[in-house]
């Protein structure tokens, strides 16, 4: 922390953490929820477009799907490097570079016609974009007062979740219409505009400042997170959520092109407006938080979650679009218990902590999406779904343990 002198002589000015009406938070607020627009709009910018890039390059969906793959393997290979080095660089300027560097790579993308260089390119994009998931939970902890912490990251994490659906629901449109480049390119732009304002506005750091860490003690702690029960469960539930969700996004949109429901290209871009619920699991899972402890929150939404994928089984509209409502709701919602608990607990080192959480978090969506779309040509939607399904419940074993005290 740095002490700032004030006009009048001998007095300091002492920072404070940005209260829920100071206009510092409400700066805070707003340029993390656009820098999550940016960070899921870019991540999963190919997810509706498995089908058409594969027709594009003659190839198959599962390796169509290595376009979401690579940019959250790169992400998760990203969030590894910046969890040991991000405390050596200031958080704001880290998080603007990421974002404006990150965008300059998805407007290249629009004009490569070689699928290797474009995948080469996602691992690039997302190991640039872990720049700011690595540290933006930590900044929130440390500029934030307590009180307001859980809706700085509900804002952090509706950004995603928004930046998620409005951009899959763009590049589906336009892709349609002008082909996939084009929705690329517009994606590149929009992200482009949001990297300046992030940028131009979001406040430095008051109690954090950049100092080099020996690799040693950073190691050192990764590793006492890994080897902590508690930690290590949090991890895996990111990872078997995150990777659940994935892999329903990615190929539930295949599904819906067939038979029995054999729905047009706009409709299909309609069911990404399900990651409004999203928002609403969000608001919800704080609202809850306030009430019961975090645990017994998340077991109650894994629980939701396990449900909506169940309907998902079924050849029916109303039921799938019911399923999908709920699975988008009690994942966001879950993710939401996940991260705050990875922040609270993992206090003696945030940076560390966080960084780890992302890292198993992409990974889990990249392992799971890429193996589910070698697996899903090869067996039935139902075997697909119930596979999901043992995945869920093995999150919901994971989460059967007592919260360690604060």
């Amino acid at each position: 922390m740095t002490d700032v002198n004030t006009n009048e002589p001998g007095i300091l000015w002492m920072p404070e953490k940005a209260t829920r009406h100071s206009p510092r938070f409400q700066k805070i607020k707003i340029c993390i929820f656009l820098s999550g627009l940016s960070v899921f709009g870019q991540l999963y910018l190919f997810q509706p477009l498995l089908a058409t890039v594969a027709h594009y390059f003659a190839t198959s969906v599962g390796n169509s799907s290595l376009l979401v793959s690579s940019a959250t393997i790169g992400m998760a290979l990203g969030l590894f490097f910046f969890g040991l080095k991000a405390d050596e660089f200031s958080r704001r300027k880290l998080m603007s570079f990421a974002l404006i560097t990150s965008a300059i790579l998805t407007l290249v993308s629009f004009t490569i016609h070689s699928l290797p260089l474009l995948i080469g390119i996602g691992v690039l994009k997302g190991f640039v974009l872990a720049g700011v998931s690595s540290v933006a939970l930590a900044y929130l902890t440390e500029e934030v007062e307590l009180s307001v912490v859980g809706l700085a990251i509900s804002m952090y994490l509706n950004g995603n979740t928004i930046g998620g659906m409005s951009g899959r629901m763009l590049t589906t449109i336009f892709a349609g219409l002008l082909g996939w480049q084009v929705a690329v390119l517009l994606i590149g732009v929009e992200s482009l505009l949001l990297g300046l304002i992030f940028w131009k506005f979001f406040p430095e750091s008051h109690f954090f400042e950049p100092r080099p860490t020996p690799l040693a003690s950073k190691f050192r702690q990764m590793t006492d997170f890994v080897r902590d029960p508690w930690m290590l469960r949090l991890y895996g539930i990111g990872a078997l959520l995150m990777g659940t969700f994935v892999s329903v996004y990615n190929y539930l949109t295949l599904r819906l092109e067939q038979a029995p429901f054999s729905l047009s290209h706009f409709w299909i871009a309609c069911i990404f407006l399900m990651y409004a619920f999203g928002v609403i699991g969000a608001i919800i899972a704080r609202k809850l938080s306030e009430r019961y402890e975090l645990p017994q929150v998340l077991r109650g939404f894994i629980l939701v979650l396990l449900s909506g994928v169940g309907l998902l089984i079924f050849d029916n509209l109303a039921l799938t679009l019911a399923g999908l409502g709920l699975l988008t709701l009690a994942f966001f919602a879950a993710h939401t218990m996940v991260s705050r608990m990875v922040a609270i607990y993992g206090s003696a080192g945030k940076s560390a902590a966080t960084s780890l959480y992302w890292l198993f978090y992409y990974a889990g969506s990249g392992v799971l999406g890429s193996f589910f779309g070698y697996l899903l040509p090869g067996t039935s939607w139902a075997i697909f779904v119930l596979l999901l399904m043992i995945l869920i419940l093995l999150a919901f074993l994971l989460s059967l343990f007592k919260a360690p005290m604060t």
